[in-house]
């Protein structure tokens, strides 16, 4: 067995084993109650300044009764997890479509292609994430049809560890795969703490 295929056996047996405790934890940490996406961007110093307009009515009146475009390919979600103190404000920073597979052994299958996402994520509250950001997000085309990710790493740029750990206030940034249908026009993008079980869902739109 080459040192490429070594290598690929021995992230793929960790990736498998991280999924399968992940879900042991989730299952275990799991509330009930109905699950939330939130496509609305955090609001920073500059996207929420805003010059008065002419007239009596307030700018800030005026942009509060204003529709709110949802999230998009570069903007930032403040989301929360299952435990208070696990909040995280996570950014879809770019998609690169279709990626090219970094391991010339690992391709997409017969009639697939990847896509590669690469998120940022600052720990905002007061524990570190320590997380699976691979298990954590999903994309999501045109016909509503969701898709996990891959286990496979793109020229993209580099994956995640896993876990990433990612102390209170500190940021870390990496790309998560997916194989999806070559004819498959990806819409969305969507991000879950607690490896992909919190209820509060971050949705950005592609394009």
């Amino acid at each position: 067995m080459s040192a490429t295929a070594r290598t690929t056996a021995r992230r793929t047996a960790a990736l498998l084993l991280g999924a399968a405790l992940v879900t042991l934890t989730a299952t275990a940490c799991n509330s009930t109650g109905g699950a939330s996406v939130s496509t609305e961007a955090k609001q920073t110093a500059a996207t929420g300044s805003a010059a008065k307009p002419a007239g009596d009515q307030p700018a800030e009146t005026k942009a509060a009764d204003a529709p709110k475009a949802p999230a998009k390919v570069g903007d930032t979600i403040a989301l929360k997890g299952m435990d208070k103190g696990n909040t995280a404000d996570v950014t879809t920073v770019k998609v690169v479509d279709p990626a090219e597979s970094a391991n010339e052994y690992l391709k997409p299958a017969d009639g697939k292609r990847y896509v590669a996402v690469q998120f940022q994520i600052k720990a905002a509250g007061a524990q570190a994430y320590s997380e699976a950001p691979w298990g954590s997000a999903k994309v999501v085309d045109a016909q509503g049809q969701a898709y996990g990710p891959s286990l496979a790493e793109t020229k993209a740029g580099p994956a995640f560890q896993t876990p990433t750990n990612i102390a209170p206030g500190e940021t870390g940034k990496g790309f998560v795969t997916f194989e999806v249908p070559v004819d498959a026009k990806l819409d969305k993008v969507q991000f879950a703490l607690d490896n992909g079980f919190a209820n509060q869902v971050g949705q950005w739109k592609i394009g």
